[in-house]
């Protein structure tokens, strides 16, 4: 994520409110780097927020999203996680513990163009068991 500041800019540019409810979201994810579910976000806003409905918070993430300041992760069947990190990188699910984690592999990938096409975003998942499970075993 970019500055606050901007990040809520761009909110209100987009037609949103900056509610407390909204902010108290985006700081959720600042510097966030579990990748948290919409309802793990969910239920840590409605500790402070007990009114909150969950369309709020979906609808204020997937504004963040289509607004460059998260990215939405698709690593698990049937469930969407966020990342305020929108450089390039990739992404590992252990099948063990379910954990998302950041990786980077040791050549930096830096795609502009394949075959003519424009490469404007990308993501990469990788699946397995982390090093984390692995030493349990």
């Amino acid at each position: 994520m970019e500055n606050l500041k901007d990040c809520f800019q761009k909110l209100k540019d987009s037609g949103l409110k900056v509610t407390p409810q909204r902010l108290a979201i985006v700081k959720i994810l600042e510097g966030n780097t579990c990748h948290p579910s919409a309802d793990k976000i969910y239920n840590e806003v409605k500790k402070k927020y007990p009114m909150i409905s969950f369309a709020t918070v979906y609808k204020t993430l997937k504004v963040l999203a289509e607004i460059g300041e998260i990215q939405q992760l698709k690593i698990v069947e049937k469930k969407v996680n966020f990342d305020p990190n929108t450089d390039p990188h990739n992404h590992f699910f252990c099948k063990k513990c379910r954990e998302i984690r950041d990786v980077f592999p040791g050549k930096k990938i830096n795609l502009k163009e394949i075959d003519g096409h424009l490469i404007e975003k990308y993501q990469v998942y990788f699946y397995g068991i982390c090093s984390k499970c692995r030493k349990q075993n």
